[in-house]
């Protein structure tokens, strides 16, 4: 049976003035994309902007919610309440789909961003904002999780409020033993060489393994593999990416479901 897989890409983190990746030459190698909501970064004019160009593109378009934290741009980790990440998840998917409305297409699925990506994989409170946020806003959409051990929380949470995951998986990033990712401040948490990645995206694809910083081999059995398009190189490690993926007989396409 051949295997199928989505790449997707975080993108519209532009803001005012600030220009953040290259979104449209990204754009050309994917399946489906994650937009910033306006807290961690974006704003109304670049949404706006941002899903037009998705749609242009045919891409499967999901939220990207974060942390309010603009000057970090949601990787510092923010103690809120429950109560208050829940409303900030939900402003900011509220935010995305006036603009989905307008351009009349959809949010697909939702996908944390950075800090609170990761603090929802180990703190339960935060998982459990989050999935009620994304309930609460659609209980149809599907949440990205970490693929492997390091998800299983937030797929728990997810259960509770009746939620499917999707499993993503890193090429461009490093993995610690436990399947979590490596810090942005370990020397090697980036893969930045285009080949190397789509490597590794043909290895998480096939093998639906990836090999940690200490050599050992951790699953990465995956629905859906990122490209971080904050990265100079992003268009070419999206296009080696699906490349590698095509030449090895993996089907490409944008995710038709959740578990």
């Amino acid at each position: 049976m051949r295997r199928s897989i989505d790449i997707n890409v975080d993108a519209g983190e532009s803001y005012g003035n600030w220009k953040m990746g290259n979104d449209q030459q990204v754009f050309a190698s994917v399946t489906s994309v994650n937009l910033a909501c306006g807290s961690h970064a974006s704003d109304p004019v670049t949404m706006s902007a941002s899903v037009e160009a998705a749609v242009s593109h045919g891409l499967s378009i999901g939220a990207h919610p974060g942390y309010p934290d603009l000057a970090g741009f949601g990787r510092r980790h923010l103690a809120m309440s429950g109560p208050d990440l829940f409303a900030s998840v939900l402003f900011q998917l509220g935010a995305l789909s006036a603009f989905t409305k307008l351009h009349r297409t959809a949010i697909r699925h939702v996908k944390a961003h950075g800090a609170l990506y990761l603090h929802m994989m180990v703190d339960p409170a935060t998982a459990d904002a989050v999935a009620s946020a994304v309930s609460s806003f659609d209980a149809s959409l599907p949440i990205v999780i970490l693929a492997g051990e390091g998800g299983e929380l937030m797929r728990a949470a997810a259960q509770r409020h009746g939620l499917r995951t999707l499993r993503e998986a890193f090429p461009d990033r490093s993995y610690l033993p436990n399947g979590q990712l490596t810090p942005r401040s370990h020397p090697d948490s980036l893969v930045l060489d285009p080949e190397l990645v789509a490597e590794r995206a043909v290895g998480m694809a096939l093998h639906r393994t990836v090999d940690a910083v200490d050599g050992t081999e951790v699953p990465a059995e995956a629905d859906t593999l990122c490209i971080h398009g904050d990265n100079q190189a992003a268009p070419e490690i999206a296009a080696a990416v699906r490349r590698a993926l095509e030449q090895a007989g993996v089907d490409v396409g944008p995710p038709t479901h959740g578990t």
